[in-house]
């Protein structure tokens, strides 16, 4: 009887086993993976780019962001986010900050604030908002909400890389500070597959 139980316990055990390793099947392969790189004529412009798929199906799910304040400069450079995404914008200066955008899209004044501070801001609609300082007029960067859950923001090399994308076909869009998408640009995703493509920009 003793022997019997053991060999139940044993073959559960190697049934959860099979099963967990379905499951991480399933799950390492039940997505695909779009990379790709920014196609320009002038390479310091690569950088900063938000790519993002557009046709995706389901809703678009919300995350959360951060924009630092350090050495009078705002950190990352360039933030995207889903829209409905909270972001939250840091002091980690020594010295007194400000943000505020003027984009009609999403129009905000953090007003000043000292270091050590955080103030935060929802991007609920799909915008383009230029961050500046009135307490240091140098300062620059940019939040970009996308209508996506697929999407990210290139390297100094132009590289991208859109990970878990489900299986479909999905329209390639892009911003840049400096550049502008030319034509219109598909890709065929698969599961557990990488799909490759050149997003062409120019100025």
């Amino acid at each position: 009887m003793k022997k019997i139980d053991n060999l139940k316990k044993r073959l559960h055990k190697a049934a959860l086993l099979v099963a967990g390793i379905g499951l991480v099947s399933s799950t390492a392969f039940g997505a695909g993976t779009v990379s790709g790189t920014i196609d320009a004529a002038i390479a310091k412009y690569k950088k900063d780019t938000v790519v993002y798929l557009m046709g995706g199906k389901g809703p678009v799910i919300p995350k959360s962001g951060v924009v630092d304040q350090k050495n009078l400069v705002f950190i990352p450079h360039v933030l995207a986010v889903p829209v409905g995404s909270k972001v939250t914008f840091k002091n980690s200066d020594k010295v007194n900050h400000n943000v505020f955008s003027a984009d009609a899209c999403n129009k905000f004044n953090l007003g000043t604030y000292t270091p050590g501070m955080s103030r935060d801001v929802v991007f609920d609609k799909p915008c383009v908002v230029n961050l500046l300082c009135n307490v240091h007029s140098e300062m620059s960067a940019y939040v970009v909400a996308v209508n996506s859950n697929y999407f990210d923001v290139t390297a100094t090399d132009g590289k991208f890389t859109i990970s878990n994308v489900p299986a479909g076909t999905y329209e390639v869009a892009a911003w840049n500070e400096k550049l502008k998408i030319q034509g219109k640009t598909t890709v065929t995703v698969a599961d557990g597959q990488t799909a490759t493509v050149s997003v062409k920009m120019a100025k």
